[in-house]
């Protein structure tokens, strides 16, 4: 099919994705291939026994609903996620596990979760070195996932990474370096190390010849949205507002609502910074594409320039738009989420965990937009709250509030 020309709005960019397979599709092989009903359920096993494990909030707003417009309006919380404030906590750590595991068994040795978490075998792991490039909470993710199962850690960060995100990794036990450049830079330099020392890269993204990890890593974000789909039960929402760096949470929430849900699925929207749309140009061109430049954005989980080769074989064909942002309207959405009305509650976003609902309010703003993607009054959307104040310092200035007085 051939690619129709974007819409551009004031804040935002939309455009349909040509490569969308049809309501009624069965879930495909090729996505099949890359994250499966049988993965998703091992991940949801295992990290569910954690300590600390519980379903984080599925918070209805009825208020923001009817200003805006809607049938229904609900946010997935995930500030609660483990004391990680945000998602993350739940891919990387998984495949921190999954790593040290499949290298215990090289040497004969089979380790549950559990023997991992007991410190059964710490005098091997202590041996064994993770890494990766972050933005900051994939990096937290792995940090933590190292010091709770027993190995070394370091974590590499480009140029824009706040020093706060970097100390929150830092209090993980890892060793935190800053390198040139922007993400991709810093992906392909954790690359090179971890070659050169004979350490494993614990990434969401996949790349020629590595692929078994990022599948770890989004198996483990499926368990968020298998709480998304207990919680709505028969009832789905019909639209999906999904932010997206690599395409990784995209993709798993996509993945299992269509595998427990079919063609009653909602409707997927990939939201971006505009600075960093990878996903919006690679629908454009029918392939993957690369973004370059700074990538500089409020958005700092977002600032990818690359999909993961694994989530667009899902997303590409999951996906029915993609929408591309600007800053300020998410800083609006973090003040809107904050200071809620009588009827909702009060909800501490970050930056990333805004960026749906900013998404949604700039699409309903504009008739085309909304068109597009079929936004009426009828529309039941969820939006998905990826990370809370993962930068307290920023928050603060975005906000004017100290989310540690809230």
């Amino acid at each position: 099919m051939t690619p129709t020309a974007p819409l551009t709005a004031p804040g935002i960019v939309a455009a349909a994705n040509p490569l969308a397979a049809a309501a009624q599709a069965p879930y495909p092989d090729t996505a099949a291939a890359v994250l499966s009903a049988d993965g998703f359920a091992a991940a949801r096993g295992e990290i569910a026994g954690w300590p600390g494990y519980a379903p984080t909030p599925l918070r209805a707003l009825p208020g923001l609903a009817a200003t805006l417009g809607l049938a229904g309006l609900h946010y997935k919380d995930e500030r609660g996620r483990f004391g990680l404030r945000s998602f993350k906590a739940l891919g990387g750590a998984y495949a921190v596990m999954r790593v040290l595991q499949r290298r215990l068994s090289a040497a004969g040795i089979e380790a549950t979760g559990t023997d991992l978490l007991a410190g059964r075998w710490r005098d091997r792991t202590a041996g064994f070195t993770v890494t990766c490039a972050t933005d900051g909470n994939h990096g937290r993710s792995v940090a933590w996932g190292a010091q709770r199962f027993g190995c070394q850690c370091i974590i590499y960060v480009h140029e824009t990474v706040s020093e706060g995100r970097c100390e929150a990794i830092r209090a993980y036990g890892a060793r935190v370096e800053r390198v040139p450049g922007n993400y991709d830079d810093a992906v392909r330099h954790a690359d090179r190390q971890a070659r050169a020392n004979d350490w494993t890269v614990v990434s969401d993204t996949s790349y020629p010849g590595y692929t078994e990890i990022p599948t770890d890593v989004m198996h483990g974000y499926g368990l968020m949205a298998g709480e998304i789909v207990d919680a709505f039960g028969d009832s789905p929402p019909t639209h999906l507002f999904v932010q997206a760096g690599v395409g990784g949470l995209a993709a798993a929430l996509a993945a299992t609502f269509w595998l427990a849900w079919g063609p009653r699925r909602p409707r997927v929207i990939v939201v971006e910074p505009r600075t960093a749309d990878c996903h919006l140009q690679s629908a454009l061109a029918g392939r993957p594409v690369v973004v370059g430049g700074s990538l500089e954005t409020i958005m700092a989980g977002l600032a990818c320039g690359e999909v993961s080769p694994l989530a667009w074989q899902v997303l590409s064909q999951a996906a029915q738009a993609f929408v591309a942002i600007d800053d300020p309207p998410v800083a609006e959405a973090m003040r809107t989420l904050l200071n809620a009305g009588a009827d909702d509650p009060s909800i501490i976003a970050g930056e990333t965990g805004a960026a749906g609902l900013a998404a949604l309010t700039l699409a309903l703003d504009d008739p085309a937009v909304r068109a597009l993607l079929g936004l009426d009054e009828n529309a039941r959307v969820l939006l998905i709250g990826s990370e809370g104040d993962t930068d307290p310092a920023l928050y603060r200035e975005i906000t004017g509030v100290d989310p540690a007085t809230r």
